[in-house]
């Protein structure tokens, strides 16, 4: 930061340094101010989520499997989310729903919805997810459609959609990709040392409770963008309460507060695997035992990347889709949570998702 705190210094010269002092004291009050006042005016609103879920057509321990197309005959669609997030990001708002619009657009589009692990899922790894439960709902799906489906999966989820579709490559019609990580050290070296420090603590919670909890997740997303939280209340304080931004604002942040903690064995896979050494892009990532290998994917594949994405950077997800042979990449202005629930994701993925599909599947 030298060049930064020389340009700085030379700004500042010949302003004394107590009235400098008190523009920062100024500021700083204000800042803070403005961030207490947007958190307190999220804390006391009236919002509650009033979509309503579709149909629940298949369970498996906390696992549920629910059908947006009301027994529709089209084109069936499976979407896979990540395992440390509700599912209903997927399906925020009326206005705002990937699900939803899939449903409008003639498929029959199936979520995943992974809910809290069980007893169950506590002991499970990435293989009792993707060669068991997923691969299960695959047949499912098949079974009540009598079609083959397409698999999507965002972020977290993309890295499972891919495990299912290697493993099952006669049974998958194609591949979406929203956002999904592959090289994990592409832009993260500072990640991997503090992931070092912070492996004894994360072991041991895991070893006593069986799982990573939501507010050690939270702390390790926080860290990415360590100045997010106050940047997007001040603004909230700045928002018409009544307006439609503020309510969007709203649903996006009750469900980046309604997280969920991950199985332990799959956490340290996440964590010091993916993260730690770099296993996918490696070609060291098994699943019941063989390597996932995005060469091997057979079906038509898309992969969409977000050009602002902060929590998995764009050369990550593109490693995947320059390695998936043939696969369409589609680089959009978006950030990784706003490119599904944003004022553009209906134009920059939703649409583009959907006429690609038809197109290789349909057509």
């Amino acid at each position: 930061m030298a060049e930064a705190a020389a340009a700085l210094a030379q700004d500042l010269g010949g302003i004394s340094p107590d009235a400098f002092a008190a523009a920062v004291d100024v500021e700083t009050r204000r800042r803070i101010g403005g961030f207490l006042q947007g958190l307190d005016d999220y804390r006391h609103s009236p919002y509650q989520r009033t979509l309503i879920d579709p149909p629940v057509v298949w369970e498996e321990g906390t696992t549920r499997l629910l059908d947006y197309g009301s027994g529709g005959d089209g084109v069936p669609l499976m979407v896979v989310p990540s395992l440390v997030n509700r599912s209903y990001v997927l399906d925020l708002t009326a206005e705002r729903s990937f699900m939803r619009f899939m449903a409008a657009r003639g498929f029959r589009p199936f979520l995943v919805d992974w809910q809290a692990p069980g007893e169950m899922e506590r002991r499970y790894t990435l293989t009792d997810y993707v060669a068991g439960r997923l691969e299960r709902v695959l047949d499912v799906i098949a079974g009540l459609t009598g079609k083959k489906p397409a698999v999507a999966g965002y972020c977290m989820g993309g890295m499972l959609a891919l495990g299912l579709a290697t493993r099952r490559p006669a049974d998958v019609a194609a591949l979406i990709l929203l956002a999904t990580p592959w090289d994990f050290h592409a832009e993260r070296n500072d990640h991997m040392m503090r992931l070092d420090v912070v492996r004894p603590a994360f072991e041991t919670i895991v070893d006593m409770i069986g799982e990573l909890p939501v507010d050690l997740l939270q702390t390790l997303f926080a860290a990415l963008d360590p100045t997010l939280v106050d940047r997007k209340f001040r603004s909230f304080a700045a928002m018409d309460r009544n307006s439609p931004k503020a309510a969007e604002f709203m649903a996006l942040e009750d469900w980046v507060n309604d997280g969920i903690p991950l199985a332990g064995a799959v956490a340290g896979e996440c964590l010091f695997d993916w993260y730690g050494e770099n296993t996918p892009h490696n070609r060291r990532w098994p699943i019941a035992g063989r390597p996932v290998l995005p060469e091997s994917v057979a079906a038509p594949a898309m992969a969409i990347v977000p050009s602002r994405d902060r929590i998995v950077p764009p050369p990550s997800a593109e490693a995947l889709a320059d390695a998936i042979p043939g696969a369409r990449k589609e680089v959009v202005n978006a950030g990784h949570i706003g490119m599904i629930t944003g004022g553009g994701a209906v134009r920059l993925v939703y649409e583009p998702v959907a006429e690609w599909l038809r197109s290789v599947i349909l057509e």
